[in-house]
């Protein structure tokens, strides 16, 4: 049977180290605050001069690296981000540009902090279907130009960090026991759009997509009912969880791995306590780098195969709550 295995790993993130302590001077908070509300301790912003491509680049060739490949070993590039390079062309031109990559297709996917997720469930059917044999399947975020570093904006603000990761898919032949992806569970609920977004710019603001007041008025950046969100988010990631292990035939004590999305440790925390999950099984590197949104799962996984707790054989489960909102679980053997 054909599959899809992850062969190769990588990640990046900016130099740039901002700590709680750092936003005390930008806006009405305390250390103590943002880490009993999150559990952030500090997160990395961009230099003036790095763009998500250059980020995403990193990531990239350490990724090939790690599988032994070059560019144009690669047959496709999926790149799921929120934060783009420009309006457009998407973000994953710009990668395809600086990685020098054949006249191989390349397409951003918007699913918000489930972007992931849904760039390898689109990766593992490319390959699986045998359109593609190998696809590089990345995330990347700088959220540090797009949030509001004011006492207004710190609800979100003290969230957010930049980063970049990514995995190459490759097809093999082998058994529902040998590596590669298992199953892949993906779910939207448009009606509560508003409850996490960014409003402005858009084509839905007429006459202009953007003016002065709207700058004024913050509806550029993000904006969210903390409360209805963690709300969803510790419903719905469990749900999937079970939905996508008994798709799989698996139960949750088979799993050597769980790499939760890393929006805010509370979220994690509640999830693995509702559903008897030991600690050390859990995965969460939000204090170093907060919510990284697209590129958070692929950073875990990647620091996970480099220190060893993701080995080969290993069972990973993978499950996000966003934005849209969206979320979704994946379940694969390393």
């Amino acid at each position: 049977m054909r599959r899809a295995k992850v062969v190769g790993t990588g990640m990046y993130v900016p130099e740039r180290v901002v700590t709680n302590h750092d936003l005390e001077k930008l806006m009405e908070t305390t250390d103590e605050w943002i880490q009993k509300r999150s559990g952030i301790k500090e997160r990395r912003f961009a230099a003036d001069w790095e763009t998500p491509a250059d980020m995403a680049k990193v990531a990239a060739l350490r990724a090939l690296a790690d599988a032994g490949l070059a560019i144009s070993d690669i047959d496709c590039i999926v790149l799921a981000t929120l934060s783009p390079q420009h309006e457009f062309p998407g973000t994953s031109f710009f990668l395809h540009e600086l990685l020098d990559a054949p006249e191989i297709p390349c397409f951003d996917l918007r699913a918000q902090c489930t972007g992931f997720l849904y760039s390898l469930a689109t990766a593992n059917s490319f390959v699986r279907s045998g359109q593609f044999d190998r696809v590089l399947v990345m995330g990347v975020e700088i959220h540090s130009m797009g949030i509001e570093l004011t006492t207004r904006g710190r609800d979100v603000a003290v969230l957010f960090g930049d980063g970049a990761a990514g995995v190459i898919l490759e097809a093999s032949e082998g058994g529902a026991e040998d590596p590669g992806v298992i199953e892949v569970r993906l779910h939207a609920e448009g009606k509560h759009a508003r409850k996490l977004w960014i409003e402005a710019p858009g084509c839905a603001l007429k006459p202009t997509r953007v003016t002065a007041e709207m700058i004024a008025d913050g509806r550029i950046y993000p904006k969210m009912d903390g409360k209805f969100v963690f709300k969803n988010a510790v419903t719905r990631m469990p749900e999937v969880l079970h939905e996508t292990l008994s798709a799989a035939s698996k139960k949750l004590e088979d799993v050597d791995l769980f790499l939760f999305h890393q929006a805010n440790l509370r979220i994690n925390e509640y999830v693995a306590n509702a559903l008897g999950i030991p600690a050390e099984k859990c995965l969460n590197n939000i204090e170093r780098y907060g919510n990284c949104s697209a590129a958070s799962i692929p950073l875990l996984l990647a620091e996970a195969r480099e220190s060893g707790l993701a080995k080969p054989g290993s069972l990973v489960a993978m499950a996000a709550f966003g934005s849209g909102f969206s979320w979704g679980c994946g379940l694969l053997r390393l």
